[in-house]
């Protein structure tokens, strides 16, 4: 039934959608032995059960690891463990619920809006710097180094340390796909020694000097009283807050002007109209989602499409299928920059819903309006190549000429 999903094909990486196609006329929810879970295709499903409270990111605050049937971490991954389980995103109520208060401050409309300034004169150096060197990678030069230095200047991060986040969160994210072998859970166990180190050290500065950065406010809040964090909440959350706060927008960057060149006519009608860029993000977000699958632990028996999955169990939604989905679209395998109705997950659902969407959107906007403006010929000067991830998917390199 799920012949055609492989996750670790190069085939299946580059274009998953007829893959998905597959699964979606077959039913609603298929089980799939190389990693023992239950794919969910469809996007009624994947939307609803985003929202379920009978699935959790987690299952340790309910149920030990023998209770729920599952094997513990192996202890050499410990320290990958610590700081990943500590993150809201791999939290439940009522944990989440306290970190998510306090993060979510910086996360407003409001304060987003007050960033944007900042952000967009970012955009217009990284992008300026590309034009009067006549292109090369633009995921090196302007997809990457803008989200990240946003999200670090937030954090509070100095200048000169900059260069070491993206190493780090690359390692820690590759355990994040399918069966990582063990090389690429040393490197993550690595880097989460790495950086857990570098974030408490900066986090004791910060405690005897104060800025106006994030970690500071998250020091404030604690010593305050009322939502507090521990020592290794305030590391997890700002490690979180980084691999989050650009994995997607560098992927969505280098897979939207990947997928824009593949469509010259939309690539076309965008130039001419600049006013259809916020709803092309949100086409660009749909068509190629840099997330493809977001894993949840079934914590008490639900039914999908007639088929009982059991408490224990792991459920695999596919969001890029979800997002090509006809019930939800029409044309879905069709790019259309100016669609009204657009309701896409790749920015999740619940509780879990990524809180940092005005902020990757600004982003987004940012650059792609920068490049528009002040590189209105840029085209492709090579295939890109995917690199071998799947559930966070994006390219190697996309060379391009001014």
């Amino acid at each position: 039934m799920t012949a055609a999903f492989d996750p670790w094909s190069p085939s299946f990486v580059a274009d998953p959608y007829p893959a998905y196609a597959e699964l979606r006329a077959r039913g609603r929810a298929h089980w799939y032995e190389p990693t023992r879970q239950w794919l969910i295709p469809h996007h009624a499903d994947v939307s609803a059960l985003l929202r379920d409270r009978r699935l959790g990111r987690t299952y340790t605050h309910r149920f030990t690891h023998e209770e729920f049937g599952r094997t513990p971490p192996a202890p050499g991954h410990e320290p990958f463990h610590v700081l990943n389980d500590s993150g809201m995103l791999d939290l439940e109520a009522p944990d989440h619920t306290r970190i998510r208060r306090l993060v979510s401050k910086a996360f407003t409309p409001r304060t987003v809006e007050q960033l944007a300034p900042a952000v967009r004169r970012l955009a217009a150096e990284l992008v300026g710097e590309f034009v009067a060197r006549g292109g090369g990678d633009l995921l090196s030069a302007v997809a990457e180094p803008l989200p990240v230095a946003v999200i670090a200047e937030m954090l509070g991060i100095p200048e000169s340390d900059r260069g070491l986040l993206r190493p780090w969160s690359a390692d820690i994210c590759g355990m994040y796909e399918l069966n990582p072998p063990e090389e690429t859970a040393r490197r993550a166990v690595r880097a989460s020694v790495e950086f857990s180190a570098y974030l408490r050290e900066l986090i004791a500065v910060r405690r005897k000097d104060p800025g106006q950065d994030l970690i500071s406010a998250l020091i404030a809040a604690h010593e305050e009283g009322g939502d507090r964090l521990s020592e290794q909440e305030m590391i997890s959350t700002c490690v979180l807050l980084l691999n989050a706060g650009h994995e997607a927008t560098v992927n969505t960057t280098a897979n939207g002007w990947w997928t824009l060149f593949r469509h010259p006519e939309q690539l076309a009608a965008l130039r001419a109209e600049p006013g259809l860029l916020p709803g092309a993000v949100e086409e660009l977000l749909r068509f190629d989602t840099p997330l493809q699958l977001f894993e949840r632990w079934v914590l008490d028996d639900i039914e999908v499409g007639g088929v009982v999955i059991p408490r224990g169990s792991e459920v695999a939604l596919l969001f890029g299928s979800a997002n090509r989905d006809p019930a939800a679209f029409a044309r879905p395998d069709e790019l259309d920059l100016s669609r009204s109705d657009n309701p896409h997950v790749s920015l999740g659902a619940g509780i879990h819903y990524c809180l940092g969407a005005p902020l990757a959107r600004l982003e987004l906007a940012s650059s792609f309006g920068e490049l528009f403006r002040r590189a209105p010929g840029l085209r492709l000067a090579a295939e890109p190549e995917w690199k071998p991830g799947f559930v966070i998917r994006g390219l190697r390199e996309l060379r391009v000429e001014i």
